[in-house]
């Protein structure tokens, strides 16, 4: 049963105990982060959850709490999916845009964050997913600062494929940017890769994820595997509804594969009787990339990837 993070989280527990209670470390300075292509948060205060008549109801009623469980990362794994898939449960409440607050507007306190929320009626989940905190290097001491019991969730995708994703996605805003074969490597003539550029930083998933188990105990984190959100998204959905301590709601009826955009979507969305599709920013077409290139890159993942599965006792099956 979850209670209302409301500026403590006092009942609140995930699966295994939370390690000990210890001082929070100080929090240093917010860091400045890169535009979102999520909406704005100025969109967000207009229509926090979506305009639907189910959304319109709840708005009138209930309670705004800080949330209970956050999607955190990871950038181009498939959260925006995760997200519209969870709100078709009764008992998930999310926030449409990306609030940024952990990495970005931290400054602003814990009240303006919960005014973000959507309210909430006794017994449902406050939701809120952000896929820059699971790299950003202040979030977990700042979330366990607000909730120690929080329950997060990291959508993993293979670190190759999502590094071209997130790669089409900036050559779709920026036409002119260099290759992705220029942007992968230091010295392409000596292989060194660029660790520094995000696309590849991004992946490297086991040591973001060392500065997460400094704050929070494993069992408090569930993986989701990207890919099997798009091949069996009900079987990933159940994982997801066992963690959170939902009634199993969302299943194989929920969805049918579209195979235009090649990806699973809703047969009705949150509030509505129509079937729903991520937009057009979702299922771009990756460009060709230098296959010496992506094996050069996978050779780079590879133990990266072996410890990560050692951490998560998950084999997510990339390599």
């Amino acid at each position: 049963m979850f209670y209302s993070c409301a500026g403590s989280c006092a009942g609140l527990t995930a699966r295994g105990s939370p390690a000990p209670p210890r001082a929070a470390p100080p929090l240093p300075p917010l860091l400045p982060g890169e535009p979102s292509e999520e909406s704005s948060l100025e969109e967000q205060r207009a229509a926090p959850d979506a305009g639907s008549p189910i959304s319109s109801f709840f708005n009138s009623s209930g309670t705004k709490r800080l949330p209970q469980a956050i999607i955190i990362g990871v950038k181009k794994g498939g959260t925006r999916a995760l997200l519209e898939f969870l709100r078709v449960h009764p008992d998930v409440r999310a926030v449409g845009a990306e609030p940024h607050f952990f990495d970005r507007n931290y400054e602003r306190g814990l009240a303006w964050y919960r005014d973000l929320m959507p309210k909430t009626l006794e017994g449902q989940i406050t939701m809120e997913k952000t896929p820059s905190y699971f790299v950003t290097k202040e979030a977990p001491a700042r979330i366990s600062s607000m909730c120690r019991g929080t329950r997060l969730i990291v959508v993993v995708r293979d670190p190759v494929t999502r590094a071209i994703s997130d790669y089409t996605q900036t050559l779709s805003k920026k036409p002119d940017i260099p290759s992705f074969e220029s942007l992968t490597f230091k010295n392409r003539t000596t292989g060194l890769i660029d660790t520094s550029w995000s696309a590849i930083q991004i992946g490297i998933y086991a040591k973001h994820l060392e500065n997460w188990l400094l704050h929070f105990p494993i069992g408090q984190i569930l993986f989701v595997s990207g890919e099997r959100l798009i091949s069996d998204p009900a079987g990933e959905l159940g994982r997801v509804q066992d963690f959170l301590g939902l009634k199993r709601i969302i299943t194989d009826k929920h969805f049918y594969f579209n195979k235009t955009k090649g990806f699973p979507c809703l047969k009705k969305a949150e509030g509505s009787s129509k079937p729903h599709c991520l937009g057009k920013t979702k299922g771009r077409t990756h460009p060709d990339i230098d296959q010496e290139v992506v094996q050069r890159l996978r050779d780079f993942y590879r133990p990266f990837n072996m410890k990560f599965y050692q951490m998560t006792g998950q084999d997510f099956g990339w390599d």
